[in-house]
């Protein structure tokens, strides 16, 4: 008695603070952190689903409203059936409860949803239940955390955030993961039946499926008071739907881009929250607790979340084209040593990524590899820089007579002896044609010119990330023997596209607000309510909002030298040495192309750019 007493008296000291602890509405839907990110492209549309939390499957949250009635019904029946009566606990259930547990006598236990939630918001662990059922203590407790969150809290909003953050079978936590995971479905769609097994699996998660077919023949007779109902075939039904599913980690149009973004948000920090939010209660580690049997009341430790959704830069029909031209080349090149391949788009102006295929994904022997951030060798590809660089130096004009012939140019190492790719030489021709067919003796007779240094570092201010200074690569730079990703090289070619401006690339559309540490007032700019009723939230956990910024770009290649280039590599009567007359390059408007074979023809290359 005495042990109990002291017991009352700490719980009552405790009070208090964990009313105070219980988060808000708002609050439960900010922290709210669905188990797989959604990557939207530039419109909204869906584009990739991306499992970020592997100890759970929990889906999007669902408004009360698009659960479908019977389900709202089913769950009130079957868990606390006056739940829009009382004001937080049943005490004519509890008093029941207590009564059949006098006499050793079954009966319903005596949680009602709003008492069970509050169980599930609990962020220090104080009211989780052990694994001997909830104590004395809990229970007082949790009576007291319902009242004060039925006080708080509309009807509406207790029943929604419960059906969101309910455990339900194994890994399943909230109705939209259940209602897509059992019966293939919205959750809006559910009919009686489906309603009926959904509420019986709340209270015994994992129990065998025997049990859940009778507990949820009682829910379907409930919900049909009066009616002549058949629960023939549930047993079957019910085993169908629990059945194990297993699912792709990932699935949609641009994996390696979405874990890319993903693991950029995680780097960049999201908003750490104090409450853990849908815990498999079957699963989950009771907590320590004192000789009285009240649990020890642990801080709950911040921790970072991935976001729910991501909107990218992609265009989703420019990147399904994307990945579709890119399946389709590869499988008519089947058999001739063609693998893989990979493919960007950016748009000129603002530097944003339209399409990103890192891969040609099921016909790839390595699917998770990105291609378009790997590093290769580019092969020629480089030359157009190499070319604006020396036009920039007034060392040569587009009409200025190089020579392709047989050179034999001495190095520390010895000589180096370069080839053209048909093994062939043209004699004297112009700079505008040694570009455009892309004869490699006449593009290493301009590196001498210009010099394998000053080379490289042009090659770093248009973004590529050489590891080593120019004089490690010596005159085979200008054929392309630095690795670089695909990604910068298609960059260093917008600047050409730019008039000779760098400027970075962006992947994520730019939130109206950037979120920066510190305390500050809601800005007068932000006018939308939601965004202001976010910067509310940010600025009471300790953050404030501020407009994003973005980079100027940076001229890293001469304009006049960057026109020039461009007019070269548009040119298909320059091109047709190499190339002919009516190749695969001409377009019916207005591009400039230039390919690459890398060394050992290990690696083809193609980047141009519109006048988009």
């Amino acid at each position: 008695m005495t042990a109990l007493w002291a017991a009352a008296v700490m719980v009552t000291g405790a009070l208090p603070g964990l009313a105070n602890a219980l988060p808000t509405y708002t609050e439960v839907r900010a922290a709210y952190r669905p188990s797989d990110t959604l990557i939207l492209d530039r419109t909204g549309q869906v584009i990739q689903r991306l499992r970020t939390d592997p100890t759970v499957r929990r889906g999007q949250w669902t408004l009360l409203q698009d659960i479908s009635p019977a389900l709202r019904t089913a769950m009130v029946l079957s868990e606390d059936q006056r739940f829009y009566e009382h004001s937080g606990v049943d005490w004519r259930a509890a008093s029941a409860a207590a009564w059949g547990n006098l006499w050793n006598s079954k009966t319903r236990g005596a949680s009602t949803i709003t008492m069970q939630l509050a169980a599930l918001l609990d962020g220090d662990g104080f009211l989780q239940r052990g694994a001997g059922g909830r104590s004395v203590v809990q229970k007082l407790g949790q009576t007291v955390a319902a009242q004060v969150l039925d006080r708080r809290w509309r009807k509406d909003q207790i029943l929604e955030a419960y059906l969101n953050v309910v455990p339900f079978r194994g890994e399943v936590v909230g109705i939209d993961a259940l209602s897509r995971t059992l019966f293939g479905k919205a959750p809006h769609g559910l009919d009686e039946r489906e309603a009926a097994v959904a509420a019986a699996l709340v209270r015994a998660p994992n129990a065998k499926v025997q049990q859940v077919s009778q507990r949820a023949c009682g829910v379907l007779k409930a919900l049909q008071p009066g009616g002549k109902v058949s629960c023939e075939g549930l047993d079957m039904f019910a085993t169908a739907a629990l059945q194990r599913r297993d699912f792709d980690t990932s699935e949609g149009i641009a994996p390696h881009l979405a874990r890319r973004l993903v693991a950029q948000s995680m780097r960049a920090g999201f908003e750490p929250v104090a409450f853990a939010l849908g815990t498999n209660a079957a699963a989950a580690t009771p907590p320590a607790s004192t000789s009285t049997g009240a649990p020890t009341a642990s801080p709950a430790q911040p921790r970072a979340l991935p976001p729910a959704t991501v909107r990218s830069t992609l265009s989703a029909p420019l990147q399904r084209f994307a990945l579709e031209t890119l399946q389709r080349h590869l499988r008519e090149l089947h058999g001739r040593h063609v693998e893989d391949g990979a493919l960007v788009v950016l748009d000129n102006a603002s530097g944003e990524v339209l399409a990103w295929v890192g891969s040609s994904g099921e016909l790839s022997e390595a699917p998770e590899v990105d291609g378009v951030l790997a590093p290769r060798q580019p092969g020629p590809t480089l030359k157009p820089f190499l070319y604006a660089q020396a036009i920039a130096q007034r060392r040569i004009t587009a009409a200025s007579l190089l020579e392709d012939s047989p050179a034999h140019i001495p190095t520390a190492s010895g000589l180096y002896i370069p080839q053209n790719y048909d093994r062939q030489f043209k004699g004297w021709v112009s700079a505008r044609t040694a570009l455009a067919a892309s004869l490699n003796v006449p593009a290493v007779r301009t590196l001498v010119m210009v010099s394998p240094d000053a080379f490289a570092k042009q090659l770093k201010a248009v973004g590529l990330p050489l590891r080593e200074l120019g004089d490690y690569y010596g005159y085979s730079l200008a054929l392309g023997s630095a690795e670089v990703p695909l990604l910068n090289l298609t960059n260093a070619y917008r600047t050409l596209a730019n008039g000779g401006v760098y400027g970075p690339i962006s992947t994520v559309i730019p939130s109206p607000m950037a979120v920066i540490p510190a305390t500050a007032v809601i800005p007068d700019s932000i006018r939308d309510p939601s965004l202001r009723e976010a910067a509310s939230l940010q600025r009471q956990r300790g953050l404030r909002v501020k407009p994003a910024m973005t980079a100027p770009g940076q001229q890293a290649i001469d304009p006049r030298a960057a026109f020039i280039v461009g007019d070269i590599l548009s040119d298909s009567n320059a091109r047709a040495r190499t190339f002919g007359t009516s190749s695969i390059l001409a377009t019916r408007f207005w591009s400039a192309v230039k390919t690459g074979t890398s060394k050992d023809m290990r690696d083809n290359w193609a980047v141009g750019w519109s006048q988009r």
